[in-house]
């Protein structure tokens, strides 16, 4: 068996498998605590002080969210501290989906918890002091607010598309460009839904192309150089010849006798790329906040309308809500911790890119190491005597494979064992 390691910006040969942001989430995390800490001992505080119950109450509902939130903190600094520490076989990566998993099993047990208390209340009604209970509520809601934007702070979103034009995702194509022209947007991607790789470009008004007025010259980063032609497919027009891996170039697009200068890149960004630690940190924040609003509209039609249903009315509603996000995360972070495939799609696209050389691929599996990192055990049948390094650079095209072990066996071998 031959072991193979891809090269990768964040993990090379190591086992550290962190976002890259993982060092300001922790920071984020750390100070939402500081705040939420200090609401909390605030409204205990001043509700003994001042003899209000409700006061009290609130800040002990707040210890609830801080201690989720301080369990998200511990994990990113112990993921942190022990990165290296080669008792993790892989990394520490998952400690984020584990405290994930955790939050989200306490946000149930709260969606639980409101849902009793708010039937309780349909069922035995209790006088509500409205003078105190909207301002709380207010100032519970001010503080979320503050929280979720420092926490969600230096977050972004990931495309597909770089260089002078915009870039756009779309099913099945790996880039996407949207491109200005004198007679309007057309959008060129490159197309490999179960097909070879072939470029394709359309107008996004729908209208018919001519494909003889349309060119692709790729400018690869050694210099190679490549013109594609167009055929037409119904609305749409596709190039003659097949894109080569790994489709990572510069291409000027000629179109109605203009050019553009587009960058390809292929990143492989997904659901595997999500920091599931501090979703889960945000989406307690947001169940709070969802939570003061949803009481905050209760008790001002209550106290106006005399509908005092509308109260726990509220809180059935808040309940269900949370109770659906805690029911995402939880099937999220699972499927992580029990190594389920994280992207079948890529999945398949490494079976078609090793056996489009003849080769049969005899087993592979792809699980998740940590927010934008993936492992893979890949197991090859191959008669051509090829080694590690062959595979190592046909899958390099894919930068979130940040661990691959690669297994050649002989296909005589492999027909007997199977």
């Amino acid at each position: 068996m031959t072991n193979a390691h891809t090269s990768s910006p964040h993990a090379a040969h190591g086992h550290v498998f962190l976002a890259p942001s993982h060092q300001a989430n922790e920071r984020r995390a750390w100070a939402v605590i500081v705040i939420c800490g200090v609401m909390m001992v605030g409204e205990i505080v001043g509700g003994l002080i001042f003899g209000s119950i409700a006061l009290v109450a609130d800040g002990l509902h707040m210890s609830t969210h801080a201690g989720a939130l301080l369990l998200a903190a511990l994990a990113y600094t112990y993921s942190r501290r022990h990165a290296d520490d080669p008792s993790f076989t892989f990394g520490t990566g998952k400690f984020g989906d584990l405290a994930g998993f955790t939050s989200a099993i306490v946000l149930a047990m709260i969606a639980l918890l409101i849902g009793y208390e708010a039937v309780t209340r349909f069922l035995h009604p209790v006088p509500i002091r409205f003078g105190e209970a909207i301002p709380i509520a207010g100032l519970g809601l001010a503080v979320n607010i503050a929280s979720a934007w420092l926490l969600s702070a230096g977050g972004h979103h990931h495309h597909h598309g770089h260089g002078h034009e915009h870039g756009h995702g779309h099913d099945h194509e790996d880039e996407a460009f949207e491109v200005a022209t004198p007679t309007g947007a057309v959008l060129v991607t490159v197309f490999e839904d179960g097909v070879p790789p072939r470029f394709r470009v359309r107008r996004e008004d729908g209208a018919s192309l001519d494909p003889t007025k349309v060119t692709i010259e790729t400018i690869r980063s050694d210099g190679a150089r490549q013109t594609f032609r167009f055929s037409e497919l119904g609305d749409l027009v596709e190039s003659v010849e097949e894109i080569p891996e790994p489709h990572a170039f510069t291409a000027r697009l000629t179109i109605d006798g203009e050019e553009h200068a587009l960058v390809f890149a292929e990143h492989g960004h997904g659901a595997h790329d999500r920091d599931n630690n501090m979703r889960s940190a945000i989406v307690h924040v947001m169940a709070d906040a969802m939570v003061s609003v949803l009481v905050i509209v209760g008790l001002i039609l209550a106290q106006r309308l005399g509908w005092l249903w509308m109260d726990p009315l509220a809180g059935v509603i808040g309940a269900l809500v949370i109770a659906s996000w805690s029911y995402g995360l939880i099937r999220d972070t699972g499927a992580i911790l029990l190594d389920m495939n994280p992207d079948r799609r890529l999945t398949a696209q490494i079976r078609q890119i090793v056996e489009a050389s003849g080769d049969a691929v005899a087993d592979l599996h792809l699980w998740r190491l940590g927010p934008g990192h993936l492992g893979a055990i890949l197991s090859v049948s191959s008669e051509a005597g090829r080694n590690e390094a062959y595979y190592r650079a046909k899958l390099a095209r894919f930068s979130t494979l940040s661990h691959l072990t690669v297994e050649i066996v002989a296909a005589r071998k492999w027909a007997r064992a199977a």
